[in-house]
């Protein structure tokens, strides 16, 4: 009973991110909403991140940051009020062969169960990526979500557009 608890903990406890997966995003700013007189204020913060697997996309989210005690401590479960906006930046390459849904990003929202996930897919018919940030727990994941379109686009003076359905994995 106690090696099967320590492997549960262990296993919820284990890093977030797959391989796939971007690194940390870059804070762009942060924003109090709630102000609290003794603990750190509920605040909205603003991150900005390069999809991994496709040069030339970047995706910025707003998420609620828990304030209080609970939150300074990292107890706090976070709300899944998260907003994504994503944008070509440059000429779009692909790196690999990506899985419709693949994860782009990955964070916790929580001590243990609950985290934050943004997914990538390609919408072949139109030459669209799509990109999907929602949260979810073990338990019961969330509706809130949001989506955000990057149509590919001929970028500089070539002129070639890469065909994301050429990058989906089937």
């Amino acid at each position: 009973m106690f090696a099967r608890s320590v492997a549960m903990f262990a296993f919820v406890l284990l890093p977030l991110g797959s391989a796939g997966a971007a690194e940390e995003p870059d804070l762009i700013f942060k924003r109090s909403t709630v102000f609290k007189w003794i603990s750190p204020n509920d605040k909205l913060a603003t991150y900005g991140l390069d999809d991994p697997e496709v040069e030339g996309v970047a995706c910025h989210f707003t998420v609620p940051e828990r304030g209080g005690f609970k939150g300074w401590l990292g107890l706090a479960e976070e709300v899944s009020d998260i907003s994504l906006a994503c944008r070509q930046i440059g000429p779009i390459r692909f790196k690999a062969k990506f899985e419709q849904g693949e994860d782009v990003f990955r964070a916790r929202r929580s001590l243990f169960f609950k985290k934050m996930q943004i997914v990538r897919g390609c919408d072949e018919k139109r030459n669209v990526l799509v990109y999907m940030v929602y949260s979810d727990r073990i338990i019961e994941g969330s509706p809130k979500n949001s989506t955000s379109s990057v149509p590919i686009m001929p970028w500089g003076t070539n002129g070639d557009v890469a065909k994301c359905a050429d990058f989906v994995e089937k």
